[in-house]
C-alpha cells in the first residue's frame, strides 16, 4: 500500500469525529451515528484507493453508506479491504464520556477477516505480554502473565472489562485474584488499543463484545506489537451457519493471523471525546483542534497527530450548524 494513504485516513477520522463531535452530550445516539458516517463517507470519495467495505455499517439493504461491500476512494490506486466504525461509542458521545472514537483500518484486498455482526470473546494485551496469553486459560492463569512479564505484583495489574451482566463471572474472578478492574460502559476498541500503552494503566482486556470491533481492534494491535485473540459465539442456528461459510467453526480459536493477514495494514482513529491516550475534539469559535492516532503494520510507525482545522474553510456538512 501506499505510504501517503496513512495521512489520508487521519483526514477521514477527523471528519467524522468533527462532525459527531457536535452532538455531544445531547443524548442523540442516532444522530451523533448519522453524522460521524455522513462525514466520514464523503471524505472516503477523496482518497486515492480502491476500496470495499468488509466491517462496516452493516449490511447493504440495512445502512444507506458505509454498508458491507460499498466501494470506497478515487477508483484508483491500491485495492484494498476496509473496515470502519465511524463513532466507536455513540453513547458515549451522547452521553458525553469517555473513549469514543471514529476508527478505520485498511489492509491489502483479502487480508482482513469479515466478520459477522455477532459475539466474540476476547482478551487482548500489549507487545510485553504479546505471545503469552491464551484465551482458554482461566482468568487467573492469563493475570499471572500479565503480572510476570509486566513485573508487577498482580494487585498492582488493571483488566479492563465493558460493565455488562454477562461479564459477573469474570468481574468476581479478577477481584478474587487480587487484581484491579476498570469498568467501561462502551468502546472495547479503545480500551484493547491501550493496553499497549503504559500510560494509560491499562494492561489486559477481557470480556465479550461485537466480533467486528474485534477486527479494529486487532488491526490497531498488529500495528502495536500487541495481540487479541477471539472465539465466535453465535447465538442461534443461524449465526452458527454464517460461521460456517467463512470457513469458522463455533469454538476455534481466532489469532492475530486470522484478524489480518501479511504485515501491510493501517489504522487510523480520532477521539471523539476524551480518553487515556487521546483528547477528543475541542471546538474554540472558528477553530477546532482534534488529536488522532495513525500506525502503520509494516513499518510499526506511530503517530500522534493534533490538527487545527478552520470550520470556515471546510466543506458544508462540517462547517454546518457551527
Amino acid at each position: 500500500m501506499e505510504r501517503s494513504l496513512t495521512l489520508e485516513l487521519v483526514r477521514v477520522t477527523e471528519a467524522a469525529a468533527q462532525a459527531a463531535a457536535k452532538w455531544l452530550g445531547k443524548g442523540l445516539k442516532n444522530e451523533v451515528d448519522e453524522a460521524g458516517t455522513s462525514a466520514m463517507r464523503k471524505v472516503f470519495d477523496t482518497v486515492p484507493m480502491r476500496g470495499t467495505v468488509v466491517i462496516g455499517e452493516g449490511e447493504m439493504d440495512e445502512a444507506p453508506m458505509l454498508y458491507i461491500g460499498e466501494k470506497l476512494g478515487t477508483g484508483y490506486g491500491p485495492e484494498v479491504d476496509v473496515a470502519v466504525d465511524p463513532i466507536e461509542g455513540t453513547n458515549i458521545v451522547a452521553k458525553g464520556l469517555w473513549n469514543a472514537l471514529a476508527v478505520v483500518a485498511i489492509a491489502d484486498k483479502g487480508n482482513l477477516l469479515h466478520a459477522p455482526d455477532m459475539y466474540m470473546k476476547k482478551i487482548a494485551v500489549g507487545p510485553k505480554v504479546a505471545g503469552k496469553i491464551d484465551i482458554n486459560y482461566s482468568v487467573r492463569k492469563n493475570l499471572e502473565i500479565v503480572a510476570r512479564e509486566l513485573n508487577k505484583d498482580i494487585t498492582e495489574v488493571t483488566a479492563i472489562v465493558l460493565d455488562r451482566e454477562r461479564h459477573q463471572d469474570i468481574i468476581k474472578e479478577i477481584r478474587e485474584a487480587g487484581a484491579r478492574i476498570k469498568l467501561i460502559s462502551d468502546g472495547d476498541v479503545a480500551a484493547a488499543i491501550n493496553t499497549a500503552f503504559e500510560d494509560t494503566g491499562v494492561d489486559i482486556l477481557f470480556g465479550i463484545g461485537g466480533a467486528p470491533e474485534g477486527v479494529l481492534a486487532a488491526v490497531a494491535l498488529k500495528c502495536l506489537g500487541g495481540e487479541i485473540q477471539g472465539i465466535l459465539l453465535p447465538q442461534n442456528k443461524e449465526e452458527e451457519e454464517r460461521c460456517r461459510q467463512m470457513g469458522i467453526e463455533p469454538g476455534r480459536v481466532l489469532k492475530m493471523d486470522d484478524f489480518v493477514k501479511g504485515d501491510d495494514a493501517i489504522f487510523a482513529a480520532t477521539a471523539v471525546t476524551d480518553g487515556e491516550l487521546l483528547k477528543g475534539v475541542r471546538f474554540h469559535g472558528k477553530m477546532v483542534t482534534t488529536e488522532s492516532i495513525v500506525m502503520r503494520a509494516k513499518t510499526g510507525t506511530v503517530r500522534i497527530i493534533k490538527g487545527t482545522h478552520r470550520i470556515d474553510k471546510k466543506p458544508d456538512f462540517l462547517a454546518e450548524n457551527k
